[in-house]
């Protein structure tokens, strides 16, 4: 029978390593749950997995559009059940790595979604509070952040091509597939100081440059990545770069609060490990001993 483990929590939290431990311990395939790894141009920003940090494990739903494409939460549902009911056919294990709690929730329980437009719009003019404004007065119970830009856009686009909203059923808590959920965690403080390195590393690896070419192409959702969207404030003068990393910082802080938030909120199966930055090894024998 097949053997399905998710490995979720915020960036930052060592879900790559650990997956790859996992996969191998396995014999498993690693699917990509992390809304912005689908997309195939950037490396640096989404600190994507490399080749060699792949150790040879198959890899799947990594790099498989441009940043120049629309691919909705409905593509990603549709194309990750398509592989899993595959796998699991194969009598293949999966481990699902990401920080994308929509992503899980889209594939993993019994979230039903509409089909979503893949029309084009443009909302760069629009600040997120005037795109939560519109959402609302679609429907004010609507429950999408005001900081989810990507999902209040697509919502506002698909009401305005179709005249319906994207709908989701009460039993949105009900499992689809049979799998068990890992959630690593950090101290606070201690995770911070992590994401502020760690964007500190990225610019000495060479994010400047990667966002620079990629500025220059004008990808349609270049300004939905962290590190991008900041550093386009750059690129037009209106901040100078030291405040740009700075904002990434914090951008990138904010949004593994909301990671947080999301998977305590929205999928109470979890089972929490602390990780252990001083010796990773400690939290991977702990999820070992629990998965037996």
């Amino acid at each position: 029978m097949s053997k399905i483990i998710v490995i979720a929590g915020p960036t930052a939290t060592y879900k790559t390593k650990i997956s790859i431990t996992l996969a191998k311990m396995f014999n498993a395939v690693i699917m990509n749950a992390d809304s912005t790894q689908v997309y195939k141009e950037p490396l640096i920003a989404t600190a994507k997995i490399t080749e060699s940090e792949k150790e040879g494990v198959p890899h799947y739903l990594f790099d498989i559009v441009s940043l120049d494409n629309e691919y909705t939460l409905y593509d990603y549902q549709k194309d990750g059940r398509s592989l899993l009911d595959k796998f699991i056919k194969d009598n293949k294990n999966v481990i699902i790595v990401g920080g994308s709690g929509l992503y899980l929730k889209a594939l993993l329980y019994d979230y039903n979604l509409e089909f979503t437009p893949t029309k084009r719009v443009d909302y760069s003019n629009y600040t997120n509070d005037e795109l939560k404004k519109m959402a609302d007065s679609i429907d004010k119970n609507n429950n999408i952040h005001v900081n989810n830009r990507r999902r209040l856009e697509r919502y506002i686009t698909f009401y305005n091509e179709t005249g319906k909203t994207i709908s989701k059923t009460s039993s949105i808590n009900n499992k689809v597939y049979d799998f068990t959920i890992i959630g690593l965690r950090a101290d606070k403080n201690i995770l911070y100081d992590k994401i502020n390195k760690r964007v500190d590393n990225m610019f000495e690896n060479g994010l400047l440059e990667e966002a620079s070419a990629l500025y220059k192409k004008h990808f349609n959702k270049f300004s939905s990545i962290i590190g991008y969207r900041e550093l386009e404030l750059y690129f037009k003068n209106e901040i100078s770069l030291e405040e740009a990393k700075e904002l990434i910082k914090r951008d990138t802080r904010r949004y593994a609060k909301r990671q947080y938030t999301w998977f305590y909120n929205q999928m109470k199966d979890i089972v929490w490990f602390d990780v252990d930055y001083d010796n990773i090894n400690n939290t991977i024998n702990e999820i070992k001993k629990f998965l037996g």
